[in-house]
């Protein structure tokens, strides 16, 4: 099988769940190519139409994966090929990009969403699947706390609190996340900002509380990751997030309330160990060679319909 990939590339790099995913149908003997989107809103989306009837007259996809509902509109400016679509978040949860997602769902031949929530919000009836993306349980391992803070040259005795993404993201609420930890006190809240993969990884087993303030989300990565690190978890109750970490000790979920993060925090700063979140992760299916073929068995349900 071939599969092109359509995706944007608007921040200097394909998001790395979206490689990684890729990676894993690779493994399942599907050959994975990518048209890379370069421009912003639907326009800028549109004009890439030209590049990507050549990429498909070059690469012959039997089939089409575009990530986000914007991608998905362009993917479907071309009826040849079928395309499957999976809506993150974003495109869901902002309502005028969420009318552009809405006309996408209609063109696509499977619509695949990363929770329950967001297939909810988008009222589809069609044929839909709730598969969030997996987590690569060979990178994000449990490890000694202080072997991980003296990779990164961390402070062994700080008590270090990891934002779940950039100061500058206001959707991600940082605002939230400072007031609590002044609250708090004695602690250090970092951004997740600057590291590759593999820092990342080695992070989430140097802190002590990985801590999510996001006033909307999908299935967010870095909670999936984090439980497969064993780092214990501070959220609110966005995205599948509640499902996730569920009664994982350890973790817990907040109101957007800074004193009820901070006593959260002080609850997860006390609890000083190891959670059992990988175990979760493993038993939700949650890791991404399983999730991978879930994936391609949507794919094959796609081209058996068209040949039917």
């Amino acid at each position: 099988m071939n599969l092109l990939i359509v995706c944007s590339k608007n921040s200097g790099r394909i998001a790395p769940f979206i490689v990684e995913q890729a990676d894993s149908l690779s493994k399942l003997r599907v050959e994975v190519d990518y048209f890379c989107i370069e421009g912003k809103g639907i326009l800028g989306y549109l004009k890439n139409r030209k590049k990507l009837l050549l990429k498909i007259q070059e690469f012959t996809p039997n089939l089409i994966h575009a990530h986000y509902g914007l991608s998905g509109l362009l993917a479907n400016s071309q009826r040849r090929i079928p395309v499957v679509t999976t809506y993150h978040g974003s495109d869901i949860n902002i309502p005028r990009i969420f009318l552009l997602s809405r006309l996408n769902m209609l063109f696509s031949k499977h619509n695949i969403f990363v929770s329950e929530i967001q297939m909810m919000k988008s009222k589809l009836h069609g044929d839909c699947s709730v598969i969030p993306c997996g987590v690569d349980m060979d990178l994000f391992i449990p490890m000694d706390k202080q072997v991980a803070r003296q990779r990164l040259g961390i402070n062994p005795d700080e008590k270090i609190i990891l934002f779940a993404g950039a100061f500058s993201t206001a959707v991600k609420n940082p605002e939230l996340a400072k007031v609590a930890n002044g609250l708090v006190g004695n602690t250090n809240l970092i951004e997740l900002k600057g590291y590759n993969r593999e820092e990342v990884a080695i992070l989430l087993n140097a802190v002590d509380v990985l801590l999510m303030t996001s006033l909307t989300e999908g299935s967010p990565q870095i909670i999936k990751e984090a439980m497969a690190c064993n780092c214990p978890i501070v959220s609110v109750d966005v995205g599948d997030v509640g499902q996730v970490i569920h009664n994982t000790t350890g973790c817990f979920i907040t109101t957007y309330d800074p004193n009820d993060v901070a006593e959260k925090l002080r609850q997860a700063l006390s609890f000083a160990a190891c959670t059992e979140g990988r175990g979760r992760i493993e038993e939700m299916g949650l890791d991404i060679n399983t999730v991978a073929v879930k994936i391609l068995k949507v794919y094959e349900k796609v081209l058996k319909s068209k040949l039917s």
